[in-house]
């Protein structure tokens, strides 16, 4: 079977990192041209424009951080039966996740398009970017079907070990995205409109490509009769995977109240968040690849009975994560701001002022990275266990800080809270995910093993 890989056996380390750092690459390489679409608006078109996108960001991450963790969380069950060996339980979950991925992709599409300007007012978008925004913001949810296709397949394909054709399609899309930013944007002047739908056809192509790589995948027959409305196991899917997906909602709910409060501070500094918020999916990116690499380990394991293995991938997740958050802390350290200059044209208004709040945002959550890093092990693990409501929780917590300093304290104390809650939140957060696992390993490894040996 082409590129996919066994990690029932094996070295824990060599394994995890023989598929995370593919998947590095892809997540640094699609991070890159994000940031690279932001850098175009920024410079390209204004402080103002840049703002608008901002403004739009967390709404947009409401839908995409939902439809993702559900393709995410279906994908565990994938992984399973590949780990049992067990294809023909695979393809049918493979088949039913596929159907309700685009049902509830068209759904969220609809809803969103519907409600993109009246959420915009109602975060108090300030009125010179409204517009620009709402534009932004229901181009890309009008494109919510391609990019839950994309992922989708991309999960499959992770869900087998294959962490190198995501990679090429990220790379294809990655140079798509640049070349048609820069002709829409700069030469065709279509402004945020053109920024956004560069996106989404990007996602398109990289969605094809993965398409391609699954069908070469030898132990994929999706048969006519497995495309049936199977209730049981939609049921079963829909059941693991909201939890996980409402653990996201609210955290992009969460961002979306904070981002009522930081629209008050005015375009400049809602401008610097912005900026900040595009290095933040550079700060993480290295994270969610060891998460997804520890998924596919852990549950290929858990699959196989493999309980001991699943208990030694714990202990050598955290040493990478640990390792490799320090040395994006100290890259960052050194190298941040010259990095938010891609985003900010200091000689422009407004560009010196956004810059200090972004590198001052920036900074303090370099300090704290080993926090949010770590979080990937033990929020991975669990759902791999068959346990997914304690990632739930621990997204209920992570947003209820995140609003409650917002709102409560950014008001009593000023605006040098806002420096210091994700922070708090990731503490939150790894508190509701760490101790949960500590407390049932016993029952759901421990024991099992003893039992298998």
């Amino acid at each position: 079977m082409a590129r996919t890989v066994d990690m029932t056996v094996g070295n824990p380390a060599k394994l995890i990192m023989r598929f995370a750092v593919p998947l590095i690459i892809t997540n640094l390489g699609q991070q890159f041209y994000m940031m690279v679409d932001a850098a175009i608006v920024g410079r390209g078109v204004g402080v103002h424009a840049l703002a608008a996108v901002g403004s739009a960001d967390w709404t947009y991450w409401l839908i995409l951080w939902s439809v993702t963790a559900l393709a995410q969380g279906f994908s565990i069950f994938v992984s399973r039966y590949f780990g049992e060996q067990n294809y023909e339980e695979m393809n049918k979950t493979i088949a039913t996740s596929t159907i309700l991925c685009a049902v509830i992709g068209g759904l969220l599409t609809l809803i969103g398009i519907l409600f993109a300007r009246p959420v915009l007012e109602l975060l108090d978008t300030p009125q010179e970017i409204i517009g620009d925004a709402t534009v932004y913001l229901v181009t890309m949810i009008a494109g919510t079907l391609v990019v839950t296709a994309y992922n989708m397949a991309s999960s499959i394909l992770r869900a087998f070990g294959d962490g190198k054709s995501p990679l090429v399609g990220m790379a294809i899309a990655a140079t798509l995205n640049v070349g048609l930013d820069l002709l829409f944007v700069m030469v065709f002047q279509w402004g945020v409109f053109g920024a956004a739908f560069a996106s989404v056809i990007a996602q398109g192509i990289s969605f094809l490509y993965c398409l391609w790589q699954i069908n070469k995948v030898s132990c994929v027959r999706l048969e006519k009769s497995m495309w049936g409305l199977d209730f049981k196991r939609m049921g079963s899917l829909l059941k693991f995977g909201l939890p996980l997906s409402a653990q996201f909602m609210v955290i992009a709910l969460s961002g979306i109240i904070l981002q009522s409060t930081i629209n008050l501070q005015g375009s400049y500094f809602v401008a610097g968040y912005t900026a900040l918020n595009k290095m933040y999916g550079f700060l993480e990116s290295s994270a969610i690849s060891l998460g997804t690499a520890f998924s596919t380990y852990f549950a290929q394991n858990y699959g196989a009975g493999n309980y001991k293995r699943v208990l030694s991938g714990v202990r050598t997740g955290i040493y990478l994560t640990i390792g490799l958050s320090l040395v994006v802390m100290v890259i960052m350290l050194l190298g941040g701001k010259t990095l938010l200059l891609m985003f900010l044209d200091v000689s422009k208004e407004g560009g010196v002022e956004a810059l200090a709040v972004a590198w001052k945002y920036l900074r303090y959550m370099s300090y704290c990275l080993v926090i949010l890093y770590v979080i990937y092990v033990y929020r991975n693990v669990l759902p791999a266990m068959g346990v997914s409501i304690w990632s739930m929780i621990g997204g209920v917590v992570e947003g209820a800080i995140r609003v409650g300093m917002g709102k409560f304290l950014v008001p009593l104390w000023g605006t040098e809270v806002f420096y210091y809650i994700e922070p708090f939140a990731w503490l939150g957060a790894f508190a509701l995910v760490i101790i949960p696992y500590y407390c049932i390993r016993k029952k759901y490894l421990i024991d099992k093993e003893a039992a298998a040996e």
